[in-house]
Formats: C-alpha cells, sequence, structure tokens
C-alpha cells in the first residue's frame, strides 16, 4: 500500500530525532547523577533485557495481531518511559524507563533509526508498500529522512549546557529533554494511526512467482542470527557507551558531542540514497560485505586520532560507508523472508543481536577503566567477526529482483544463480 509510506517516514523522523539526542544525553545525564563507569554500563545492559522482550514480542504480536498495532503500543510504551526519566531518577526506574523508551536503541549517529524494537513492525510495512525492485530504494529513503531527521535531533542535545550557562542545573535540562521526548511518542501515535495494514499479502502475490522463498522462515532466522549475534557483540561496545568514550578520551561535553553527531547525520544522509544502485552493481549481499569492511577500517584508526574532531572525522567515515550497506542488508532480509513471517524473521534473527549487546556495555563499562579504549577495539573485531560470516551465509541465496535481472553485472552473481537454480 503505496500510501502507508508517508506516515511511515513521518513516523521514522519523529523517532530518529528523539532517538538522536537521547543517545548523547542518557549516558552524560548518568555521569551527571554520579555513575561510574561500570555502573553505566550495567544500566546499559539491564535495560537491553527491557529491549529483548519488546522485540520479541513485536515478532509474535506484528504477525498475528498487526503491526500498525505493534507500532502504536511501542510508541506509547516510550511515552511511558520518557516521562518516568523526566521525574524519576531511582536505579531500577531508570533501567526500566530507559528500555521502555528506546534509549541507545537506535543504532547511534548516521543509523537512521533503524534499529530497536519498532523496526520488526516497520520493515514488513515497507515491503509490502513496494515492489521488490524498488525495495532497497525505499529502504534507502526512510533511513534519509531519519538522518535528516537525526541531525536536527543532534542540536537539541546541547540544550542542558545552554541553560546550564543560565544557572538551571543539568540535572533540570536533561530531566527538560526527556519530556520533550515523552510529547514526541505522542506524535508517533497519531502518524501511525492512519496506517492501512493488508495482512493476507503472500510470497507469490508479490513476486508474481510460482516458486517459493529461495529459503525458509527457519533457516535465514537462524543465519540472520549468528550474523547478528556478532555484530550485537560489537555495536555493544559502542552504543551510548562511545559518547561516554568520547567525554572521558577528548573531554568532550553534550554540545560539542552534538555538533558531531549532527554533521554526522548530515553527511551519512546521501549515501542511503546510493544504497539501491551499489546493491543492483554488486548485489545485497557483496554489497553489504564491500561497504562494512571499509566501515570497519575506519572505525579501527579512530583511538589513534590525536584530537577530539579528527576521531570524530574518523567515526563518520565509518558511519557513511556502514550507511551504504545497511539498506541493503535490511531490504534482502525482507526480500527473501515469506510475508507472513516477516515480522518474526526480523525480531528472532535480530534477538541474538539483542541478547549480545547486552553483555558488551557492561564489559566495555568495566575494561574502560583499565584500558580506555576497549570498547573501540572490542567492536571493530566482533563486527569483522559478523561480515565473514554474513558473506559465507548469504552468498548463494538470491533475492527476486537480483534471480530475475537478465545479465548479472561483470558476472559477479553468476555463481550464486547457479546455485539457486541448481
Amino acid at each position: 500500500m503505496p500510501q502507508n509510506l508517508k506516515w511511515l517516514y513521518a513516523n521514522r523522523a519523529l523517532r530518529s530525532f528523539a532517538t538522536a539526542f537521547l543517545t548523547v544525553i542518557f549516558p552524560l545525564y548518568l555521569a551527571v547523577s554520579r555513575y561510574s563507569a561500570a555502573k553505566i554500563g550495567m544500566v546499559l545492559t539491564l535495560s537491553g533485557i527491557v529491549s529483548v522482550i519488546l522485540l520479541a514480542g513485536v515478532g509474535i504480536f506484528g504477525d498475528t495481531v498487526g503491526r500498525k498495532r505493534a507500532i502504536i503500543v511501542l510508541s506509547l510504551l516510550s511515552l511511558v518511559g520518557s516521562w518516568v526519566m523526566s521525574s524519576m531518577n531511582g536505579f531500577w526506574l531508570i533501567v526500566l524507563a530507559s528500555g521502555l523508551g528506546g534509549v541507545g536503541k537506535g543504532g547511534g549517529a548516521g543509523s537512521g533509526g533503524s534499529w530497536g524494537p519498532l523496526f520488526p513492525a516497520e520493515q514488513p510495512l515497507l515491503t509490502e508498500a513496494v515492489t521488490p525492485e524498488n525495495r532497497t530504494k525505499v529502504f534507502g529513503r526512510i533511513s534519509f529522512v531519519g538522518v535528516l531527521a537525526g541531525a536536527l535531533g543532534s542540536l537539541v542535545a546541547s540544550v542542558p549546557e545552554i541553560l546550564h550557562r543560565r544557572g538551571v542545573p543539568w540535572i533540570t535540562g536533561y530531566h527538560l529533554l526527556f519530556g520533550f521526548s515523552a510529547v514526541l511518542s505522542l506524535l508517533m501515535v497519531l502518524v501511525a494511526w492512519p496506517i492501512q495494514e493488508n495482512r493476507n499479502n503472500r510470497w507469490r502475490e508479490q513476486n508474481g512467482d510460482d516458486e517459493p522463498p529461495p529459503i525458509n522462515a527457519r533457516q535465514l532466522t537462524g543465519r540472520l542470527g549468528l550474523t547478528n549475534a556478532l555484530n550485537g557483540l560489537g555495536f555493544g561496545f559502542l552504543g551510548p557507551l562511545l559518547t561516554y568514550w568520547f567525554y572521558r578520551r577528548y573531554g568532550a561535553g553534550p554540545a560539542e558531542l552534538g555538533v558531531l553527531y549532527t554533521i554526522i547525520n548530515l553527511a551519512t544522509a546521501v549515501p542511503y540514497l546510493l544504497a539501491s544502485r551499489i546493491s543492483r552493481y554488486f548485489g545485497a549481499v557483496r554489497a553489504v560485505t564491500y561497504t562494512r569492511i571499509v566501515s570497519i577500517a575506519c572505525l579501527a584508526v579512530i583511538p589513534l586520532m590525536p584530537t577530539f574532531w579528527l576521531a570524530g572525522m574518523g567515526y563518520l567515515l565509518r558511519m557513511v560507508f556502514n550507511s551504504m550497506g545497511m539498506p541493503a542488508r535490511q531490504s534482502y532480509a525482507m526480500g527473501v523472508s515469506n510475508p507472513r513471517y516477516r515480522s518474526r524473521v526480523a525480531a528472532f534473527s535480530n534477538l541474538p543481536s539483542q541478547l549480545t549487546a547486552m553483555i558488551s556495555p557492561a564489559i566495555g563499562g568495566s575494561e574502560m577503566e583499565s584500558f580506555l579504549d576497549f570498547p573501540v577495539y572490542g567492536a571493530a573485531f566482533f563486527m569483522a567477526l559478523n561480515v565473514i560470516a554474513y558473506y559465507f551465509a548469504f552468498r548463494h541465496i538470491v533475492p527476486p529482483e537480483e534471480k530475475n535481472r537478465a545479465s548479472p553485472p561483470r558476472g559477479l552473481h553468476r555463481s550464486a544463480t547457479k546455485s539457486h537454480e541448481g
């Protein structure tokens, strides 16, 4: 249903806007509240348990009750979580509220908000709104909308510092932004309401093909789950912990970090629009592999940078190349999945990522006390393992739009096509 796209774009924009400033301010809010690095990591780990429960629930709820309803329910839970953080600061309340509010579950700067418990409901709706040939383009466009909204949201992260210069306590400034996030969650409910959902779609109806999907749901979920588990370990070392690393390593405050994250969001917008071209040229799996390799190399050199802005530019390059392959990866998973089980595939294939991402912040926060750069190197290591596993798991699984392509570019897909047809 093409008319759904404008509402899905609007919902992503609101979510990315809120996630952008929450990702920056939340660990700094904990630091101002006298939380140690180890305790900050523990909060992020425990709140991840809440996200895992939500993610699994969306996978089942979305396929059985409705994906639109899942988006609305999650938005209401986010509203409650943001309101709690704006008015209370007990340890367990913060853990529960940050999990419900999706703090740190947006993928960080430049990710376009394409992470967290909500996307297993969002991605099937996107897929059903377009043809297979345009699927990656639409995934790129919604990420483009997300990073532009995130760029504006990152600027909002400087509000507590601006208010502090005028005599307002740091805590009060952070609480105001948590309250603003609650308002944005309410707006997310309103823009999700007009979405129309067709829950009777089938593979043959969408692809005009008498053949079944190239891989069954259980195998697809298992392979994605394995690769995402490795990626989750890597991402868990970054996420909100990265803003704390910049704070400790270079003394960067919320204003500097907000500006950096704004620049990153703006710089990664155009590469999202290039994702469909790159995917058509190389094929989805190779596009993801090549762009991730360069991205990891950029990440690994960040701790070698002598100043905050040089390190920030290294992180910018990491996110630019990462963003080129992200829509292809998400679109590919939906493209080879049976429409009946897309929410479950999206949710349960990412469940291992959520579980492993809960482990990393506690480890990274603890190890930072003795080796400050540990989270960055740990992230690079596990993300490299992810790329290797992903390529070997999916190099012979071809989505419909590539299978139907008359002449794969430069023979890059010949072996994969032959394997599929055989």
